[in-house]
């Protein structure tokens, strides 16, 4: 099992990474097909709806960090709660900061651990 824990958390980082490249694609490539994202309202975006709302947002050249600080394990699903916050420097009203406590589902597909719902508001909707 702790193979797999040190597999999931790799990716957490893989993410992160992705996020912070800017690069749509490469962050794509890390959800499954049927991924499910959260948004701040509650409401549940997947497909090409979620990849759009994620170029939009990596448009802005948003800066991630992230803190893994609770993570749970099977064989083929893991739960991580995440610590977050973004810096968005290129907004209308200037520079913005965001933060908060994430759910986030992740699946093994093959040899891959794939995110199947990112939840960044974890219990505050």
């Amino acid at each position: 099992m702790e193979q797999l824990r040190k597999e999931v958390l790799a990716q957490a980082e893989n993410a992160v990474r992705a996020f912070n490249s800017g690069d749509v694609e490469l962050l794509d490539r890390l959800f499954a097909e049927d991924a499910v994202s959260v948004l701040e309202d509650g409401k549940t975006v997947t497909g090409a709806e979620r990849r759009a709302g994620r170029a939009e947002l990596l448009a802005l050249g948003p800066v991630m960090t992230a803190t893994v600080v609770e993570s749970y394990v099977t064989s083929d699903t893991a739960l991580l709660v995440v610590e977050w916050s973004i810096e968005v420097p290129a907004t209308a009203d200037g520079p913005q900061r965001h933060a908060g406590t994430a759910l986030d589902v992740l699946r093994r597909r093959g040899d891959d651990w794939l995110y199947v719902i990112d939840n960044p508001y974890g219990k505050d909707i």
